[in-house]
């Protein structure tokens, strides 16, 4: 324990980095990551505040957005400090409470945002499969439960972490790959037996995004089954649509998350700008683009958005 530089009685403090050799753009970087900040979290106060005023969207289909959008937002403000602080004041320590805290709500809206993409799958599929029975299956109540399921499942999944890595020795130089902690990322510099870590988080992934990726894929099969089935290429095209939202939002989310795991399990000596960069897709993009997609693709959310922004009906 004589290496140590960190005893059993002392908790470690953590290094942020940003991107490695891009230290002189700095300033472009927070440009860029103020731009995206913006556009999150006005993007989705807005689409919260529209479905708030507008009697037309309370239904089922635009409380799960509520609730994606709410949970987009905490993503957002979950790495907003660390990351004004690395590129804006350059100050890139970071105490090892508040990081086991960051970790602890990044990782809790992740899981969240998965399971509220399942909950909206279902939702569609009832909306597609069993229209007529929408409004006796998808009840407030209803609503209500599956959006508690969804934030206790998350809370449950992602509450151990911080405790499972404080009992850890920690010995290593605690420099982090990122802006932000994460749990792969702090992962790698214990010096002690990380095997119940590694076996937790695998569970832990396996039962949040792997099965609600393959929950998901089965409602679309059922989808695109009864849709195949409608005899009008009009309405199948009509029901499609009422799809490519909640598409796009999936895609948007699980495409970045198999990249960071599949550059983190295949790309080790990859440069380290590539992990850096995996994760700030997989963290900014689905809060960005997800209300941008809807303000689009939903009618009522642009034509209130129209009013809001110009003053005059669309």
């Amino acid at each position: 324990m004589g290496d140590n530089p960190h005893n059993s009685s002392e908790l470690p403090s953590f290094i942020l980095t940003g991107f490695p050799r891009l230290q002189t753009s700095e300033q472009w970087l927070f440009l860029l990551f103020g731009t995206l900040y913006i556009v999150s979290i006005v993007g989705n106060a807005l689409i919260l505040f529209i479905i708030k005023e507008e009697q037309s969207l309370h239904q089922p289909m635009y409380y799960f957005l509520s609730l994606l959008s709410l949970n987009d937002l905490g993503v957002s403000f979950s790495t907003l400090p660390t990351v004004l602080a690395t590129f804006c004041f350059h100050l890139r320590k970071i105490s090892f409470d508040f990081c086991m805290a960051q970790m602890f709500f990044i990782h809790l809206f992740s899981f969240a945002e998965s399971g509220i993409l399942l909950v909206m799958s279902f939702d569609r599929y009832v909306a597609i499969c069993n229209p007529l029975r929408y409004a006796t299956v998808l009840t407030d109540a209803r609503v209500a439960c599956m959006g508690m399921f969804v934030i206790i499942r998350s809370f449950c999944m992602v509450f151990p972490l911080p405790f499972l890595l404080k009992r850890l020795p920690f010995c290593k130089a605690n420099v982090l790959s990122h802006a932000y902690c994460l749990h792969p990322d702090l992962i790698r510099l214990p010096c002690g037996n990380i095997t119940i870590n590694n076996i937790f988080g695998l569970f832990i992934v396996i039962s949040t995004f792997g099965l609600d990726s393959i929950l998901i894929l089965l409602s679309y099969v059922l989808i695109l089954r009864s849709v195949i089935a409608i005899a009008s290429r009009e309405e199948r095209l009509k029901a499609l649509n009422t799809c490519v939202s909640h598409m796009s939002a999936v895609l948007i989310f699980y495409v970045p998350m198999v990249g960071v795991s599949m550059v983190a399990r295949y790309g080790r000596h990859a440069p380290p700008y590539v992990h850096t960069l995996m994760s700030l897709i997989y963290l900014f993009v689905p809060p960005t683009l997800n209300p941008v997609i809807y303000s689009i693709k939903t009618k009522e959310i642009r034509r209130k958005l129209f009013k809001i922004l110009v003053g005059t009906k669309f």
